[in-house]
């Protein structure tokens, strides 16, 4: 979970990004707003699409140890250690699930800030 904290510091960052590297209409002059919002855009679409790889991920891995736990159980029903290994698994495999929910949150505030301050100056080509 550390690793998606790190991973999600752009977004986290957003307001503050556009804010100090977007300027307002007074100095629109100094700054490529154009060239900044594009390299924010390509920014955003490279981790959210690298947090939703790792996500995913994590996902197939667990499952894959929850199936094989519940296979193990299920020819020993009896041993205690498998249960709690598989309420373990299952519990860190619900934890990331979520953390798809979450992303999906992020990713959205991050987007809809993104576009109330570059939508002007940058207009990101269509999606595939």
């Amino acid at each position: 979970m550390e690793v998606l904290r790190v991973m999600r510091q752009i977004d986290d960052r957003i307001v503050h990004e556009l804010n100090t590297t977007i300027p307002t209409a007074s100095f629109t002059r100094k700054v490529n707003a154009a060239e900044t919002c594009k390299h924010l855009y390509d920014s955003l679409l490279e981790s959210h699409a690298s947090r939703d790889g790792a996500i995913k991920k994590c996902i197939a891995e667990s499952s894959a140890v929850v199936n094989l736990l519940r296979e193990e159980r299920q020819k020993d029903s009896d041993d205690m250690t498998v249960l709690k290994q598989l309420r373990k698994e299952q519990t860190k495999l619900k934890l990331l699930q979520t953390e798809l929910n979450v992303e999906e949150v992020i990713n959205d505030r991050s987007w809809k800030i993104f576009n109330e301050r570059c939508r002007i100056h940058y207009k990101p080509p269509p999606k595939k």
